[in-house]
């Protein structure tokens, strides 16, 4: 049987090249108190726990602990392997909350998981370091900061004394980039070495390309086609891009009606190495992510698996 150009698929390699350059996988074991978080084998699902008044499509509807611990059990039960809980919103134009005010929104929500479901891996998305203390000590596991570790000098540190998982998101003030995806490396390079210096170890080192933040509708699409760039620097790469504005552009459609979209950036990542995927909706993502892993997990396409750190 011949195919179009004239060769025949008996003589085609097995690895054909011609299917492209496959990404760079990164094993890490993370311990989050009764659970055990392990990349390296499939792509892990943050799923996203709002207990804001004002997050840009689901702000109110989780505030208080009863709501929030019934919809935490169902985003593990659909497939989540890590609920993100943040207390203020990161949406364009947002007003900040005070450290009090964040404190009083999350704290007893993390507690009232912790307690409800032991088991449950639970982040905390938030750039104050008192915040993530509290948060940690509440039950957190994992610290979630947009500002890479650059907004409150003590967040490092905080990472350091609890020994937990950082993820540091690519931010910046100034939109002025020089040489776009250079300067993002280069942004993140200096939150890994500030969590560095403060004592975090480099197998607790997640990073974020920060979609949505400090760029434009065409920088978005971009860095979009260059997260490989990111998987190079030697972390494992997590990605959030769920139901935000970019998608929504794109494809003129409001918030709750662009899983095709979230899907199709979520597959995309996977396919340039991203390890962990945070999303709203956890069971139609899962479908898209377990059919990606079944492709981008199989022994024969990972071409390095990086244990070392």
């Amino acid at each position: 049987m011949r195919r179009s150009d004239g060769r025949t698929f008996a003589s085609l390699p097995e690895e054909s090249e011609e299917f492209g350059v496959r990404p760079r996988f990164y094993e890490r074991s993370y311990r989050c108190g009764e659970n055990t978080l392990t990349l390296g084998h499939r792509t892990l699902i943050m799923g996203i726990l709002n207990v804001t008044p004002d997050s840009f499509s689901d702000g109110g509807k989780y505030i208080e602990p009863d709501a929030a611990i019934t919809h935490a059990l169902q985003m593990v039960a659909d497939g989540a392997d890590i609920i993100d809980i943040g207390g203020e919103s990161t949406r364009p134009g947002h007003d900040p909350v005070s450290q009090e005010e964040e404190l009083h929104r999350v704290i007893p929500v993390i507690h009232a998981i912790h307690q409800a479901a032991p088991h449950i891996v639970i982040s905390i998305d938030t750039y104050k370091a008192e915040v993530a203390r509290q948060a940690l000590l509440a039950g957190a596991h994992i610290i979630n900061d947009v500002w890479g570790a650059k907004a409150d000098p003590q967040m490092a540190a905080v990472a350091a004394e609890f020994g937990c998982p950082i993820i540091l998101m690519h931010n910046r003030h100034d939109r002025n980039y020089r040489s776009y995806i250079e300067d993002i490396v280069e942004d993140l390079q200096e939150s890994i070495d500030i969590t560095l210096r403060a004592g975090v170890a480099k197998e607790n080192i997640i990073l974020d390309p920060g979609v949505g933040f400090a760029k434009d509708h065409g920088e978005n699409l971009r860095i979009m086609r260059s997260l490989d760039r990111l998987t190079e620097l030697g972390y494992p790469v997590l990605l959030a891009t769920s139901r935000k504005k970019f998608i929504r552009t794109t494809l003129d459609l409001p918030a709750n009606d662009v899983i095709e979209g979230t899907a199709a950036t979520a597959a995309l990542g996977i396919a340039q190495g991203c390890q962990i995927i945070r999303v709203h909706d956890i069971a139609p993502l899962k479908r898209t992510i377990d059919m990606c892993d079944a492709i981008m997990y199989s022994p024969k396409h990972i071409t390095e698996l990086v244990e070392e750190v």
